[in-house]
């Protein structure tokens, strides 16, 4: 399931060419495009934690398969640009149901484990996302039309939402999150780790929205072709595959706060990078390396958030962590086309993004340090464990 409903939010990526060429649109609504399916994520992420108070995890999460083969099959039906934003951000709203459900459950599933859980989760996610480009190429190849595309996610989501209701009529599900029974209570009991969560990834979601979404037409300003921009993209998604499962082994094992930050600040970097490199053999190890790092941090940030809430509000907690963070990231890709059109370049752009995230990372690091000394990882349990 988590295939097809993250696949269902970066498939928009590798169509904003196909959108831009068939609508007669500019970056900026592009790019607005693509930010509808990340607020439509955001936007009922409370909402659902609310839900997840009054009805069991596994129902939400059949929910969503309905609704997002609904909506997938709408924006496949979709001839106007107006359609097109209402069937993306019906797509993102599903997405925001299902990840506010089963990152809990899977938590509870896998309560010695939970690190591990949302790196099993992450990468089965991430797999979709390197999938993309080379659906999307495949399907733009043998029938030309991008509307397949949202027709295949709605057969497939059907198909899996069916089994997955097998499934969970045949599992033990666990019982965890029964005194979770007050989300106003789960946010007040929490709100620290809540607020530092949606400070972190936030900000990196952030750069990451604005990076990724234009990442192919970025790479070909630097002279790339527009097939070897697209698997640029591929390259950025496929390194995150492994990232998600080692990550999600390494965040059960290392001090948290320091290993996020670590990774925050090494994607910064090479952004920075990025922006002043144009041969294409550095630039496909740096896309490498931040495809690596950016999907490193998110089982780690998941696993801080889930892993260090008691069972009574840990779906309201993260239902508020969640909606946070996404309402900040969403407009990535939203400001970045923005400011394409009004004539900034890449570079620029994306340079001050990274430079601004290493000052969010300089705030955090001086707050911690003022509470006390920074713990470190023992790395003979790390590896030996």
């Amino acid at each position: 399931m988590v295939f097809l409903v993250n696949g269902a939010r970066v498939i928009f990526a590798p169509l904003l060419g196909e959108f831009i060429a068939d609508f007669g649109i500019g970056e900026g609504t592009a790019g607005f495009i693509a930010t509808l399916v990340w607020l439509g994520s955001a936007a009922p992420r409370l909402p659902a934690g609310w839900l997840l108070t009054r009805v069991p995890r596994h129902y939400v999460v059949l929910a969503t398969g309905t609704a997002l083969s609904a909506t997938a099959a709408f924006t496949a039906l979709s001839h106007s640009v107006l359609l097109l934003m209402i069937g993306a951000l019906g797509m993102g709203l599903s997405s925001g149901f299902y990840f506010v459900a089963a990152n809990p459950l899977l938590s509870e599933l896998y309560p010695s484990r939970v690190g591990w859980a949302m790196g099993v989760h992450g990468t089965a996610g991430q797999i979709a996302a390197v999938v993309a480009a080379p659906f999307v190429t495949a399907i733009i190849f043998l029938f030309a039309d991008w509307r397949v595309v949202f027709s295949s996610i709605a057969v497939l989501t059907a198909v899996v939402t069916i089994l997955l209701y097998v499934v969970a009529q045949q599992t033990s599900l666990p019982t965890a999150g029964a005194a979770d029974t007050d989300l106003l209570r789960g946010l007040r009991a929490e709100w620290r780790r809540i607020l530092l969560g949606i400070t972190l990834i936030g900000a990196a979601g952030f750069v990451w929205q604005g990076l990724f979404n234009f990442y192919e037409l970025y790479m070909m300003t630097k002279g790339l072709e527009a097939a070897t921009a697209k698997n640029m993209l591929t390259v950025i998604f496929a390194t995150g595959v492994p990232a998600f499962f080692i990550s999600g082994y390494l965040a059960d094992r290392l001090p948290r706060i320091p290993y996020i930050l670590t990774l925050i600040t090494i994607f910064a970097g090479c952004v920075v990078v990025l922006t002043l490199i144009t041969q294409f053999w550095i630039l496909c190890v740096l896309t490498a390396a931040i495809g690596f790092v950016i999907h490193s941090l998110f089982p780690a940030i998941d696993t801080f958030v889930l892993d260090g809430v008691a069972d009574a509000s840990r779906s309201s907690a993260y239902a508020g962590y969640s909606g946070g963070m996404m309402l900040v990231q969403a407009s990535g890709s939203s400001v970045v086309g923005g400011l394409l059109e009004y004539g900034l370049g890449y570079e620029i752009i994306f340079s001050a993004l990274a430079v601004s995230l290493l000052v969010v990372v300089g705030i955090v690091t001086g707050r911690r340090s003022l509470r006390g000394p920074v713990q470190t990882p023992n790395w003979n349990h790390v590896f030996l464990s």
